[in-house]
């Protein structure tokens, strides 16, 4: 890691564009096998909580997979900020892949702690598709790093549309190998984690987060030069190389000094120093509570005016077009992102958000409209978590960036654990109306927020 950052100015510059390229690609496949793997498991958890534990317990079920994507960015962004981004997104799959089997353990045996467990260890899968989004832009040109953000979040769809659907046929295939109902979608998806692990172990070379910590200390002055990985770095140093070789921005972050080790410490008072971090972070953690909060609980409402036959492929035809409005448009919002700025994407996040909660809200046992809801609640989620990680990640310098990131998926994966534990009580006690106007009320705080004035030359002003 030394040598990475210490690389004499005489060395070749590396192709950057190649790099990128290639990262790209290989991103992209892996999306599309986690995708697969992660979305089949949420298909079918809730149901699989509900009829173990009972229908209050499922959204503390589900919540375990929430916390344990938030929990385990820590490590996860621990070792890519001294390693490099492969070891990172390795491990968080590999954990996925076990969590995977101890839900099927537990489906077997009705043992209510290890269900919580397996579903905890099972968010490694969300951890690494979510960590991909940002690996994506380590090398990216400025003006292009919503675009290049949001194709790897697009990946996702592919996998994640038809796996739902998949969860049927999964079920049937595994019961004729002895395994309870519902289990068998959680034996494929440690199966697709394992893949993923091993396809990124092989072919992430070479790792585009040390690549951009190279570059940046090759073009930094020899005197501000850090010693080590985890020595002090200054954003207005790291931020221009880790484009890529492309054009500067407008006006390069505050500079910011991040104490030695870089860890969630550091990042925070990176974060508090940073107006447009501060409100990266918030647009990802607010959308995604407001979306885990009412997808939750849709598969239960869903149950209670339909038959066990019908339930599981009714959901996944109305999670499938869920995952589609959160996935399926994203290149056109990273395209947003980058014309029209990163607060305005936020704002038209939040405000589909806000629809999306009225649409559901209101459908009652129509499920036709409830699967418009949901399709809305997807978009909404995409603006607030494309154009929100965008800002984060353009706010920070390379240095620091992985640990501000973790910070941001733990803090986001912590909101959607509180949102998915709430959902499941207030289903049961108040109706799923309720639910979503109390989702709705979440929101409304983030437009404030985006709204207040932007600094002169602040990322989101780019150009």
């Amino acid at each position: 890691m030394a040598t990475d950052l210490t690389a004499p100015r005489t060395a070749a510059r590396p192709d950057v564009a190649s790099i990128q390229r290639r990262t790209l690609r290989l991103l992209f496949t892996t999306q599309i096998i986690g995708g697969i793997g992660v979305t089949i498991g949420i298909a079918v958890g809730a149901l699989l909580a509900a009829r173990i534990a009972g229908t209050a317990v499922a959204g503390v079920a589900q919540s375990a997979g929430v916390v344990g994507a938030a929990l385990l960015a820590v490590p996860v962004t621990r070792i890519m900020a001294r390693h490099g981004r492969r070891p990172g997104l390795v491990l968080a799959y590999a954990v996925g892949a076990v969590g995977g089997l101890l839900v099927v353990l537990a489906a077997a045996t009705r043992w209510v702690p290890l269900l919580f467990l397996g579903m905890l260890l099972f968010g490694g899968g969300t951890a690494a598709n979510l960590q991909a989004r940002y690996t994506a832009v380590d090398l990216a040109e400025p003006a292009r790093r919503g675009r290049q953000l949001s194709l790897i979040v697009w990946a996702t769809t592919i996998g994640a549309v038809a796996a739902p659907n998949f969860a049927a046929l999964a079920d049937r295939v595994t019961t004729g190998w002895g395994l309870p109902p519902l289990a068998g979608p959680f034996a494929f998806s440690a199966a697709a984690f394992v893949l993923a692990a091993v396809v990124l172990l092989g072919l992430l070379r070479p790792d585009p987060l040390l690549t951009a910590r190279r570059l940046a200390a090759a073009d930094a002055p020899v005197a501000e030069l850090p010693p080590a990985a985890d020595a002090t770095a200054t954003a207005v140093a790291a931020e221009a190389p880790a484009a890529g070789g492309g054009a500067t921005p407008a006006a390069a972050p505050v500079e910011v000094r991040a104490p030695r080790g870089a860890g969630m410490r550091a990042a925070w008072s990176v974060v508090r120093g940073q107006p447009a971090a501060r409100l990266g972070i918030a647009a990802v953690a607010v959308g995604h509570l407001v979306m885990v909060a009412v997808m939750a609980m849709t598969p239960v409402r869903l149950g209670e005016s339909h038959a066990d036959a019908d339930v599981l492929r009714l959901v996944g035809i109305v999670l499938s077009l869920h995952i589609a409005g959160m996935y399926a448009f994203s290149p056109v919002v990273g395209w947003l992102t980058d014309r029209l700025g990163r607060r305005a994407v936020i704002l038209g996040g939040v405000g589909l958000l806000l629809a999306a909660c009225a649409v559901a809200g209101t459908a009652g046992h129509h499920t036709p409209r409830l699967s418009v809801g949901l399709v809305l609640l997807g978009l909404g989620w995409s603006g607030t978590m494309v154009a929100g990680s965008t800002l984060l990640s353009e706010s920070v310098a390379a240095e620091v960036r992985p640990s501000v990131q973790g910070l941001s998926d733990l803090i986001m994966g912590l909101a959607g654990a509180g949102a998915a534990v709430v959902s499941g009580f207030v289903m049961q006690f108040a109706g799923y109306p309720v639910l979503t106007l109390l989702a709705a009320v979440a929101a409304a705080p983030l437009v404030a927020l985006a709204l207040r004035p932007v600094p002169t030359g602040a990322p989101d002003e780019e150009g």
